[in-house]
């Protein structure tokens, strides 16, 4: 494996740590995060006027000479596949894409192939300057297979640490747009009394529970109130479907990311998502409120009807404000179409 070396010096009024330091000064276009300059550090491959520095702590000067060897970014072992890809956004840092329903996004037992990363494998090629010293793109944030919509993830190291930050701070805008069976709506006693369901005001749902893996089926989700991560959602009715209704377009958004957080969630509240195959998406629709066309309609969606329609962040490098929008997939929106045929 082939390395580089980095040369410059420490500018003015340095951060009293070395790692700091060499966070601020080393060139931008390297692309390393502090946490990966502080595994330089550690490694030995950080020299100081031409000594070897492995405390993160050290103090440094202004003037000092830095010289950092760093290894040429290891291929994946991951292959690239030729995959289409709808690209919203990329540039050399970052790369947004809408995702179909359909695909995985990370390679794993049961979907070695055919997934997101292998897709931009093949279409970043060279552009990628590695993650964790590793050519690969850096995944910070998934959305299930069956759900659509977008999806950022990092072609750089510093991209991929200032973006994993944002998400962890809880700071990046995600609106998701969902059809579900019933209406959550501020005035049904029956949500009143759902633990962990309350509304603000504009008849807004939100949902605040602890979610853990299932005791017995490791597929699913479980909402709790003791033990497991915290999670909180938020719904807002869109559009009404049925006479009476009896389904409804709603938009979420997520205060916390956890997986699976909106269909389970959702379902905890009674209006499981349509076509989830994991939390009850299969009810049967009542024969007055809508035509044997619309519920066959309803009952043969194949997928949960969840899109991941806006995505906003920061970009980690430029610190510009981004914002993206996906309008629904087809089969979502030949749904609602389909709902929204009068009742003859």
């Amino acid at each position: 494996m082939g390395t580089r070396q980095i040369e410059f010096q420490i500018a003015a009024d340095p951060p009293p740590r070395l790692d700091k330091a060499l966070s601020r000064d080393v060139p931008a276009e390297e692309n390393l995060s502090r946490t990966r300059l502080a595994k330089l550090i550690d490694e030995g491959a950080v020299l100081v006027n031409g000594a070897e520095v492995r405390d993160p702590k050290a103090k440094v000067v202004e003037g000092v000479s830095v010289s950092i060897t760093v290894a040429e970014a290891e291929d994946s072992h991951i292959g690239p596949e030729d995959i289409p890809l709808e690209v919203v956004f990329e540039d050399a840092n970052l790369i947004v894409i809408n995702k179909p329903a359909g695909m995985v996004v990370h390679p794993a037992p049961g979907s070695p192939n055919g997934t997101l990363v292998n897709a931009l494998l093949h279409h970043c090629g060279d552009d990628l300057s590695g993650v964790g010293g590793v050519k690969r793109p850096g995944i910070v944030h998934r959305i299930d297979k069956e759900t659509s919509g977008l999806l950022v993830v990092a072609k750089s190291d510093a991209a991929h640490h200032g973006l994993a930050a944002q998400f962890e701070a809880h700071t990046v805008e995600r609106y998701y747009r969902a059809i579900c069976y019933g209406v959550p709506d501020a005035n049904d006693p029956r949500l009143r009394g759902v633990k962990g369901v309350s509304f603000e005001p504009g008849n807004i749902m939100r949902l605040t529970t602890q979610l853990a893996r299932h005791k017995t089926d490791r597929q699913r989700q479980a909402v709790l109130f003791h033990g497991g991560r915290h999670a909180v959602t938020r719904a807002r009715l869109v559009e009404t479907f049925g006479n009476p209704a009896g389904l409804a377009l709603i938009e979420c958004w997520l205060e916390t990311g956890r997986t699976h957080q909106i269909r389970v969630h959702m379902a905890h509240a009674g209006h499981g998502l349509v076509g989830d195959p994991v939390y009850g998406g299969k009810r049967k629709l009542a024969a007055k409120a809508f035509s044997a066309a619309t519920s066959d309609a309803v009952r043969a969606f194949p997928r949960q009807a969840l899109h991941a329609a806006v995505l906003g962040f920061e970009h980690p490098v430029t610190g510009e404000n981004l914002r993206f929008e996906a309008e629904l997939p087809e089969d979502m929106q030949k749904l609602i179409d389909q709902l929204r045929t009068p009742l003859t």
